[in-house]
């Protein structure tokens, strides 16, 4: 413990992680970004391009705070695609666990900094605001059409 109030090397441990898992969706929204076809390809893609071009985002933002804490920024990557599908179904449900592992780590980091460190718990929370929001809209794209709408798992 430093005199932050906090274990600066835990929540650098935490952002690496986080900064594993954001370069990870990096790779995996730009991959699924190939694999879509059929007549609903465009607007697909440019969801799946827009997720690859935030993780890069996050992925960046998690690395300047590991510096900021002194840590040294991972290179190594999270966990990629479960399986090689090219069903939209499949790659959005593989999204929606790539999300909610997400979501876990940056509760971890927030349950760390809480009421310690303003930087990191406002990070914390506008990212796990980020990854709910994005679970919810995959949720609602692997709804069928008319079908009457249930709560997120995510809030």
């Amino acid at each position: 413990m430093t005199d932050t109030g906090f274990d600066t090397e835990a929540a650098a441990s935490i952002l690496n992680r986080i900064l594993e898992i954001e370069l990870a969706g990096v790779v995996r929204y730009t991959h699924y970004s190939f694999m879509v076809s059929g007549y609903t390809r465009i607007p697909i893609v440019s969801w799946l391009q827009g997720q690859a071009s935030e993780s890069l985002l996050h992925a960046q933002e998690a690395g300047e705070l590991i510096t900021q804490l002194g840590g040294h920024p991972s290179l190594g990557i999270g966990k990629l695609l479960g399986s090689h599908s090219h069903d939209v179904g499949d790659i959005l449900r593989e999204s929606l666990e790539h999300e909610s592992a997400g979501l876990d780590v940056y509760r971890e980091l927030l349950a760390l900094v809480d009421g310690r460190s303003i930087l990191l718990e406002e990070y914390a929370r506008r990212l796990i605001s980020d990854e709910t929001k994005h679970i919810g809209e995959v949720e609602k794209m692997l709804r069928r059409p008319g079908e009457p709408p249930g709560p997120s798992r995510a809030i």
